[in-house]
């Protein structure tokens, strides 16, 4: 009995250990997914604004 008690203490803390692990690497990746999130906004708009620019330097091109 004591031998099953203690076996079954291993498994819960091994499973208490897991959770902890995966709480953290869900953090992590939250926290690079805000980042890559931020990252793309701001190249989308420095894409945007390349657009303009470029627009208007197509606008401005002769016709001939």
């Amino acid at each position: 009995m004591d031998a099953e008690l203690k076996l079954l203490e291993e498994k819960i803390d091994r499973l208490v250990q897991l959770y902890q692990d995966a709480r953290q690497e869900n953090s992590r990746l939250c926290r690079l997914l805000e980042n890559a999130e931020a990252a793309n906004h701001q190249l989308a708009e420095r894409m945007g604004a390349a657009a303009g620019r470029l627009q208007t330097l197509l606008n401005n091109l002769p016709e001939n």
